[in-house]
């Protein structure tokens, strides 16, 4: 018993208390203890994270003063932590303090309704939440799983080849890629209803060929400018279905790519029909509910944050979006640069096939670039140093890089020396940040000071560092103090990370959800936010 005693105050002496308040632990009556009177409070509170949220729960009936030690947020922090998806009491925090209220956000302080948080409760609620199916698509790969897993189930390509103009073939090569991909033929009874509800959508821009999500249009089919979107949505559902899970019973969660920049009544119009078609395809397959949130908005979530600048260097393109307090602030615009990680693959490639480094497949680059590339602090500096490295890929030998090395991501900086017309990155969000200044909105005035970072190609190392130094020497000190670059939470899975820790809240799908029956009653709901 000594043995066992000894152990549990080894782990609560290196266990410190946080941000949780337990007061009220040590304010009970602890009279009725008995023997365990002599316990300090602590101790008792470890010996009940031991027993499990169950038993532990049981022990509240026993007398007061355990009722007052059950009751303690700490041990349902840990409780949370340790059987329920979360990965830290600072995202549970944000979480059920922000967002569980659904949207429109609640205003700030949020830490105000912290002290008012019962955890007990929330673990309960959470316990009865069910797991919904999350799909993050975008124009290079769509990535989908479970709200309940630690990660993405899986992902799938999205991203097909751009020569093929003749409508016929593109709907073809699309179905034989599907096939490919043993999600089944796209001119099932499936298609049909697709091929209805998307007529009803703005034509496309003609002759774009057959890319993008982030331009929210994936074919260039002027009566189909969603159909690619809503196809790798059914694709990720159907292999979704393929891993058990019932459509008629889990929520779904879609992370909307950042489309039609403008806050023109056309744009908004746009922005409405693409979303009226994801809910009506995913309605039409008996899904109960879904949650449709833009991409920047989950990126900014993951990184505990309502307010700020959301970076997404996308497939195609990247974006630099200012949201504030949730909410994406297209009056105050959304910045366009036209350089995406297919472009800073590409450049390694030339630069590779310039030095004879000899390779199979576009994907051995992108692997290259994920492990060897990085962003110089300085430039100018990088090039007179050794940056030589290497790496085995698997199938295809060792490969050396050197100058490629940094050369890669300079491009982010200056798009010039790929050959692309186009401001920098760090003038993009040095703009974004002096519309943001200039647009004095209520509240936190310094909101647009903080940059969060998404997308595979974001996760190249100094790249963040970088940027805080672009910035400060492109703005004056007024904008740029207290300015702070946060490199991608979550990797390239960032806005999927988003939409786990909706999907996980103790209220949902409740507040966050438009189910099958408002969106038939109420087809003109408010779907833009």
């Amino acid at each position: 018993m000594s043995m066992v005693l000894r152990r549990v105050w080894e782990l609560v002496s290196s266990t410190s208390r946080g941000k949780v308040d337990g007061s009220g632990a040590e304010a009970c009556s602890r009279s009725d203890l008995g023997e365990l009177e002599q316990l300090p409070g602590d101790i008792l509170l470890q010996i009940l994270r031991e027993l499990g949220p169950k038993d532990a729960a049981k022990m509240s009936c026993v007398c007061k003063a355990l009722r007052c030690l059950v009751f303690d947020n700490r041990l349902w922090v840990h409780f949370l932590q340790t059987y329920q998806p979360d990965p830290s009491s600072d995202s549970l925090f944000f979480a059920e303090a922000t967002l569980s209220y659904g949207y429109p956000l609640p205003l700030p302080p949020f830490h105000a309704r912290t002290p008012q948080l019962s955890f007990k409760h929330i673990y309960g609620q959470r316990a009865r939440v069910p797991g919904s199916v999350i799909i993050d698509g975008g124009s290079g790969y769509c990535k989908f799983g479970w709200s309940k897993y630690a990660s993405p189930s899986g992902r799938s390509a999205t991203f097909l080849p751009t020569k093929y103009s003749c409508k016929s073939y593109q709907l073809s090569l699309l179905s034989h890629v599907f096939e490919m991909q043993e999600f089944g033929n796209i001119e099932s009874p499936m298609y049909t209803h697709s091929d209805h509800q998307l007529r009803m959508c703005t034509p496309a821009v003609k002759g774009t060929g057959l890319f993008f999500c982030n331009h929210c249009l994936i074919l260039g089919l002027e009566k189909y400018c969603y159909f690619g979107f809503i196809c790798y949505i059914l694709l990720s559902f159907s292999a979704l279905c393929r891993m058990q899970v019932k459509p008629n019973t889990q929520p779904v969660i879609v992370s909307v790519p950042i489309c039609h920049y403008d806050d023109t009544e056309s744009a908004k119009a746009s922005r409405r029909q693409l979303k009226e078609a994801i809910y009506s395809a995913l309605f039409d397959m008996n899904v109960p509910a879904v949650c449709a949130v833009n991409q920047a908005t989950l990126a900014l979530f993951a990184a505990k944050r309502t307010s700020g600048i959301a970076v997404n260097i996308g497939f195609q393109v990247t974006s630099v979006v200012p949201i504030f307090n949730g909410k994406v602030m297209r009056s105050v615009g959304v910045e366009v640069v036209g350089l995406g990680a297919l472009k800073l693959t590409g450049f390694l490639r030339e630069k590779m096939q310039l030095n004879n480094l000899n390779f199979q497949s576009l994907y051995t680059v992108r692997t290259l670039k994920e492990k060897l590339c990085y962003v110089a602090l300085d430039y100018e500096a990088e090039l007179s140093k050794d940056a030589q490295a290497s790496f085995e890929a698997v199938g295809e030998g060792r490969f050396t890089l050197s100058k490629e090395r940094f050369q890669t991501g300079e491009i982010l900086f200056q798009p010039h020396l790929a050959g692309v017309q186009a401001m920098g990155l760090h003038q993009a969000i040095a703009l974004c940040m002096e519309h943001c200044h200039s647009a004095e909105l209520a509240g936190d005035s310094d909101w647009y000071k903080t940059v969060v970072l998404s997308g595979g190609s974001a996760c190249l190392p100094g790249l963040a560092e970088r940027l805080e130094k672009e910035l400060k020497a492109l703005l004056p000190p007024y904008i740029s103090n207290g300015t702070r670059v946060i490199p991608p939470p979550y990797g390239a899975d960032t806005p999927w990370f988003g939409a786990k820790i909706i999907g996980n809240l103790s209220t949902f799908p409740g507040p966050w959800c438009v189910t099958k029956k408002q969106f038939r009653q109420k087809p003109r709901l408010n779907l833009i936010w």
